[in-house]
């Protein structure tokens, strides 16, 4: 409120352009992202906006067709790697206008369906949805009503584009390095899933069968081990409770996940069981944790601000050509080899 009590006048995109000494419509187009500003102008934009502390009002742009806002669905906060594609998101998109909004399905169908629809009733621009559960059907109808990009999943549709990291060749780094260490018996952390339609999408499932085809390679079927729980702390912990129950342990233990990998971790060391000396443990993901001095954990980089930059791109893309072909990127991953790895006992 001002002294004589009149509530203070919002500043409009009018004052902006008056700031930067240009017209409406070239900070129009420094808002949009769009061509026709000079580098100039759009430095002069950018420093009235800060300056004047410019908010763009939703609501009015969303009558215009457009609001500015991105929506994320995460399947869980909890997982550390979800947190290095939303910084690629928020780095490629910084300087365009465009605010990410964030959502987590806590592994629900049912949450995520909900959370889903508020962000398209609330008129955001475009989706990026992150290792989703919904059907195939349900992803289309999403991409139907608003530009999409599933991350993640393997299926491919012509209604959204996908960025996707090769999870079969991923798990067979992890297997050849191991191998390469002299283990045989090597197991693995899966991530249990029902619904066998959706299944073979999923990361976890194609990081199984990465891990089964590698054992094949190299003339392991026999010691083919899998141990299904969750892909959570809780679960990894879990897994290595079960292993410990067997008379016989496995000499290496491939975690689906980092975050599974540290709950294993956890486990093995409270059983008094030392890494690497009496079990190797390799993970997924190379998390910021992974790379600490008492975790050194080797693990597959699927470059998750690469993932979350392709997705932003590949949205901005879509909106000014909301037509075109779908776009389906598979990044390459890459094996960080740490001190959790080392030859059988």
């Amino acid at each position: 409120m001002t002294t004589s009590g009149a509530v203070d006048r919002r500043v409009t995109i009018v004052d902006v352009a008056r700031r930067a000494q240009v017209s409406t419509t070239t900070v129009s187009k420094v808002l949009r992202n769009a061509a026709g500003a000079s580098p100039a102008a759009r430095a002069r934009v950018r420093q009235a906006i800060e300056d004047l502390g410019y908010r763009p009002y939703a609501a009015a742009r969303g009558m215009r067709g457009r609001t500015y806002t991105i929506g994320v669905m995460l399947p869980d906060i909890r997982n550390p790697f979800f947190a290095d594609i939303l910084e690629g998101l928020h780095e490629r998109l910084r300087g365009t206008g465009y605010q990410l909004l964030h959502g987590s399905s806590y592994s629900s169908e049912e949450t995520e369906s909900r959370v889903t629809e508020a962000m398209i009733d609330h008129g955001m621009d475009g989706l990026v949805l992150i290792a989703p559960l919904a059907s195939r059907a349900r992803l289309e109808h999403i991409a139907r009503a608003v530009s999409t990009v599933v991350v993640g999943r393997h299926g491919r549709s012509a209604l959204y584009d996908t960025v996707t990291d090769d999870d079969h060749a991923g798990a067979h780094l992890v297997v050849n390095h191991l191998v390469g260490l002299g283990h045989r018996r090597i197991a693995l952390i899966d991530h249990h899933e029902t619904d066998a339609a959706r299944l073979a999408e999923m990361p976890n499932a194609v990081r199984a069968l990465g891990y089964r085809d590698a054992m094949r390679t190299h003339g392991l079927e026999d010691e083919i081990d899998v141990v299904t729980t969750t892909y959570t702390h809780d679960g990894g912990y879990l897994a290595v409770q079960q292993l410990l129950a067997r008379p016989t342990l496995p000499t290496a233990l491939f975690a689906g996940a980092d975050v599974v990998a540290i709950g294993a971790l956890q486990a093995l060391a409270d059983a008094g069981r030392r890494v690497p000396a009496d079990i190797s443990l390799a993970g997924y993901d190379n998390i910021a944790l992974a790379a600490f001095n008492p975790v050194s954990l080797t693990t597959v980089d699927q470059a998750g601000r690469q993932i979350g930059g392709n997705a932003a791109r590949l949205l901005l893309e879509r909106f000014t050509s909301r037509h075109a072909p779908a776009s389906h990127i598979k990044l390459t991953p890459t094996l960080v080899t740490r001190r959790s790895t080392a030859p059988p006992p």
